[in-house]
């Protein structure tokens, strides 16, 4: 975990930007965190203005609140964003896969069992940043391997309040499950099983309508509509 925004030493608006938003994302900045303007800009010894042009990105991403007079806040998981992007990721990404089952490029398909590998060894060693961006890795390839890498850059833009729920819910809920499921998508695409590589895919990503209710409940504070 990146303890200090100091050995980043980030120098840009972009920077500052990117380090900020993996922290959100990682949950490091819980929902409600208050930002400072002021603090961050003097730990890392640059102006105010790089540091105030993130928040604004932060905001026009959801994942923060400026509110003037007050501050700068974490926002709540947005609970619609989130069941909106995972609608559209089934979509998306059952098709990808039935597409991808088709085709079977041997190198993607490679690539994709070792990420699975990957996932093990970070869930063996309890990784669960590591696990998640071997998650992201995963999905992209089946983009990648379908042909429409392009896709998955659209999918990232809409899921930011998605993957604040996943570094939740992979902390709490069993890895293994996953692990699984990616297998079982991978290998109907081997055997080329266009369907039940889409249904894999799809129930995979159905899964989040289970883990999320819970989450709500057990953290309820960190939720909106």
């Amino acid at each position: 975990m990146e303890s200090s925004i100091i050995t980043l030493a980030p120098s840009t608006a972009s920077q500052v930007y990117d380090w900020l938003h993996r922290r959100v994302l990682r949950g490091e900045l819980p929902p409600g965190a208050r930002l400072s303007e002021t603090e961050i800009a003097t730990e890392i010894g640059i102006s105010r203005q790089p540091v105030r042009e993130a928040f604004i990105r932060l905001g026009s991403d959801g994942l923060a609140e400026i509110r003037p007079q007050r501050g700068t806040y974490i926002s709540k998981i947005s609970i619609s964003a989130v069941l909106s992007a995972r609608l559209i990721r089934e979509a998306v990404e059952g098709d990808l896969a039935r597409l991808t089952a088709s085709l079977r490029p041997p190198q993607a398909l490679g690539a994709m069992q070792a990420e699975i590998d990957l996932q093990h060894a970070a869930d063996s060693a309890g990784d669960v940043n590591g696990f998640i961006e071997s998650d992201d890795r995963f999905h992209r390839l089946l983009a990648v391997a379908a042909g429409h890498e392009a896709v998955w850059t659209d999918l990232e833009r809409l899921k930011s309040q998605m993957n604040r729920l996943r570094h939740m819910s992979m902390r709490a809920f069993d890895r293994a499950r996953t692990i699984a499921q990616h297998q079982q998508i991978l290998d109907a695409i081997r055997a080329g099983d266009s369907e039940a590589a889409e249904t894999a895919a799809r129930t995979h990503l159905h899964q989040m309508l289970t883990e999320l209710p819970q989450m709500v409940a057990q953290y309820p504070e960190f939720f909106t509509d």
